[in-house]
């Protein structure tokens, strides 16, 4: 082993990539601050310079852990000034040397070395010269090979007899990991570090061998490819000149857009066979038509197209306040699910179906959203659809064939993450061509869609990435596996100042913008706004509302022109010479008592609504006479609260043969329309009581609720719809199932405020609140606003 001398101080020079052996000169470039000190330093004080290589190359301020244990004290042979900062210098490597410790890192890095004596050269045997023999016959071949490496370096090395130096120098000059170069550095005996740099020469020599015959491959075939390509460019060219080139370069331009697509392998080898039997046919035939057809729509396709999802969630929650006003619930689910996406980036995409009356803003509301997200949008109209081809679209053998509405809003928007809203799903009808709702489950299915296959295309096309919206007016004539698909939001009616609100903000700017107005020459008072929506509209959304504010808009744009005035002021008091009379009074509707006449609620497409109940009693044999164009589910109710009646006619103060002696007709006005659903029953019984006992019903109260036999009162749907609907007639009591109490949180609060509600469980508390018996109904519970708990502990107490 060779001794160690005295441990010296001096300055280092930390090196990233590169090593310095002994008995070798090298040059190389300095750029760091310490580094360039330290040299500085070495040569002022004509010192000796460590040089130690770093384990981390990112490290910029290496400390004693960041380098390794084993350098080269290198003599400073010449420094050169480089434009800009940096530094070029010239080392010779003078012996190994072992880092005991830094001293210092600043403003340079100072070392505690002490040297590694080299081992005095042993005598030479045989093994050690067959050793040497092989490396150089190695070294020989790898310089052959090598075409950045020069003769010079082979006659350096054949000079030499020493195994240590020719360890050395080999392993300065060739290019090898950074690891394998260190491995050399710390090993001491010569003979051991010449085996070590004998098998990385090998290991080198077999890579670059490698390199060389991938890189004669790769030239091969570019040669091959060019060959190729001039032949049939000759070709061409004899075909231009016979006339007869175009469907060949045709085919051969199917055949890029095959290979360039993003589409699976399986797919590229269907068209790709399209593409070989186009070939064969002649071109202008109608199968030539066909194909063609056929590959321009499936490669025009937006295969592997994507555009990146906004996943910021202020940003796109100020967006859909910016475009709409409330709908808060289908905000949040929006919101949600870009909260989740961010968290989860592979999320399959939602399936929404947005519910609710005409106006309310669910087309509107999904292009926001599209918006929001910065998907690319297509809107596909099912109104009436009712072929299932329309869906999944023709084969192609047959004339005029196309893809299915889904594939072509795809490859309408671009991009295989859209947006697709599905308008008007309710909808689709069916017929002997196929059920187009039974095509869409596929379509709506998160873990079938990932492979749809259109008719037309015969591919399969990934819709796992699509965010489908649908919208409907009422999930009654949407099938039950369709509807199971989707996740429902209901959106429901606006309340009065909703309506203003959003009259305010949305639709007078966008009619003064289509009619030429500015915002100064239109002035629209509040009380002005508040007349307008309850005298002249009478809707759950704001479409009449808006068709009123152009109107409007039309008016003040005549008087500008005509009367040459700079502004238009309207009031409450204009709207009538403006717009006609009032068509709404609902503050002047009857609400006197009245035999035999009760306010029922009803629930329509078009949001809430008053509907009376009109009974009659006449001398007769007992019939029971229904009009008004009712249901099966509205006439089953009139026979239950028939049947109610004769069970506890006494209790009532009903004479306890009137099913024998009285006929009873029960008519629900508006007979033009369509009329069914249970939740009438209590407002039938109250009406035929009414006119069976000849005691009035009050005429300011409104009631909803299923009846049984028993005389309970069920729950019912729509409260939210319904309750607005009683506000807009004018009615301030509404009796409502006592079931129904956790629903009055979804009420909206203005409405709470403005109505009592009496929660019911039992017809005899309806009637004891509706029919005035010689003396005034007891108060009813105002119940706004509560909560579940509150609601639950005042059933209790009516109950009791």
């Amino acid at each position: 082993m060779a001794e160690e001398k005295v441990p010296v101080t001096m300055p280092a020079l930390a090196l990233r990539g590169l090593s310095v052996f002994p008995s070798v000169l090298l040059h190389f470039d300095v750029s760091r601050g310490t580094s360039i000190r330290a040299l500085d330093e070495a040569m002022a004080s004509n010192s000796p310079i460590f040089l130690v290589a770093q384990r981390d190359l990112s490290v910029e301020e290496p400390e004693e852990k960041d380098l390794f244990t084993v350098g080269t004290v290198c003599n400073i042979r010449q420094i050169l000034r480089m434009p800009g900062d940096n530094v070029r210098v010239m080392v010779e490597g003078e012996s190994r040397g072992k880092l005991l410790s830094l001293k210092q890192t600043e403003p340079y890095l100072i070392a505690e070395v002490v040297e590694l004596a080299a081992e005095p050269p042993a005598r030479q045997t045989a093994r050690t010269e067959a050793l040497i023999r092989n490396t150089y016959e190695l070294f020989d071949h790898y310089i052959e090979r090598s075409p950045r490496m020069t003769s010079d370096l082979l006659v350096n090395v054949l000079s030499s007899q020493d195994p240590g130096y020719i360890a050395d120098y080999i392993a300065q000059n060739i290019p090898m990991r950074m690891e394998d170069k260190q491995t050399v550095l710390e090993e001491i005996q010569p003979v051991k570090r010449l085996r070590i740099v004998r098998k990385l020469l090998q290991r080198e020599t077999e890579v670059l061998e490698l390199e060389q015959d991938l890189e004669s491959k790769t030239r091969q075939q570019i040669s091959d490819t060019q060959k190729d390509f001039m032949l049939r460019q000759q070709l061409k060219v004899i075909q231009d000149t016979l006339g007869e080139g175009g469907e060949a370069d045709e085919c051969a331009e199917y055949r890029q857009r095959i290979d360039r697509s993003a589409m699976p392998e399986e797919s590229k080898e269907k068209l790709r066979k399209e593409v070989s039997r186009l070939e064969k046919q002649p071109y202008g035939s109608a199968e030539a038509a066909v194909s063609r057809g056929y590959l321009d729509t499936c490669l025009d396709l937006p295969w592997g197209k994507r555009t990146k999802d906004r996943v910021d969630v202020a940003a796109a929650r100020k967006i859909l306040d910016a475009d709409h006003y409330g709908l808060e619930k289908v905000k949040e689910r929006i919101l949600e699910f870009l909260a989740v996406k961010q968290l989860a980036p592979d999320l399959k995409s939602q399936i929404l179906c947005l519910v609710g009356p005409p106006g309310v803003g669910k087309t509107s509301i999904a292009l926001s959203v599209a918006k929001a997200t910065r998907r690319k949008l297509a809107r596909v109209s099912l109104g009436g659809v009712h072929d299932e081809a329309e869906i999944r679209g023709h084969r192609k053998t047959y004339v005029g064939s196309m893809p299915g509405r889904i594939i072509t809003a795809v490859n309408q928007a671009g991009s295989c993450n859209p947006l697709l809203v599905l308008d008007e799903i309710d909808k689709l009808t069916g017929d002997q061509r196929g059920d187009p709702a039974s095509a869409l489950l596929e379509v709506l299915d998160p873990e079938q869609n990932a492979s749809f296959r259109d008719n037309f295309l015969e591919i399969p096309f990934d819709l796992s990435e699509v965010m489908f919206i649908t919208t409907a007016n009422t999930t009654d004539t949407i099938p039950r596996p369709l509807l199971d698909r989707m996740e429902v939001i209901e959106l429901p009616s606006y309340t009065d100042e909703e309506k203003l609100e959003i009259a305010k903000r949305h639709l007078l700017p966008k009619q003064l913008k289509r009619h030429g107005l500015k915002k100064s020459q239109l002035k629209l008072t509040d009380p002005a706004l508040r007349a307008l929506i309850a005298g002249y509209t009478k809707e759950s959304g704001v479409r009449v509302l808006e068709r009123q504010l152009a109107s409007l808009c039309r008016k003040a744009a005549m008087r500008i022109v005509s009367e040459h005035v700079k502004f238009v002021s309207v009031t409450e008091e204009d709207l009538a010479s403006l717009l006609g009379p009032r068509k709404y009074h609902p503050e002047l509707k009857d609400h006197s008592p009245r035999l035999g006449v009760v306010n029922g609620l009803a629930w329509t497409q078009v949001g809430g609504e008053l509907l009376e109940v009109e009974a009659n009693v006449v001398p007769g044999t007992g019939k029971l006479e229904l009009t008004g164009n009712l249901g099966d589910v509205m006439k089953e109710s009139c026979q239950a609260a028939l049947s109610y009646i004769r069970a506890h006619a006494a209790g009532l103060g009903v004479e306890s043969d009137f099913y024998k002696t009285k006929d009873i007709h029960l008519h629900f006005p508006e007979g033009a329309v369509p009329k069914d659903g249970p939740s009438a029953g209590v407002s039938i019984t109250t009406a035929m009581v009414s006119a069976l006992t000849g005691v009035p019903v009050r005429g300011d109260i409104a009631m909803t609720g299923e009846i049984t036999l028993q005389g309970r009162v069920l729950a019912i749907g729509g409260l939210r719809e319904k309750t607005m609907g009683a506000l807009r007639e004018g009615v301030r009591t509404v009796l409502i199932p006592e079931e129904n109490l956790p629903d009055l949180e979804e009420i909206d609060p203005l409405v709470r405020k403005a109505i009592r509600i009496v929660p019911v469980s039992r017809i005899d508390q309806v009637l004891e609140q509706a029919l005035l018996r010689g003396e005034q109904p007891k108060e009813e519970l105002a119940l706004m606003p509560i909560s579940p708990a509150a609601a639950g502990e005042l059933g209790r107490t009516l109950t009791q």
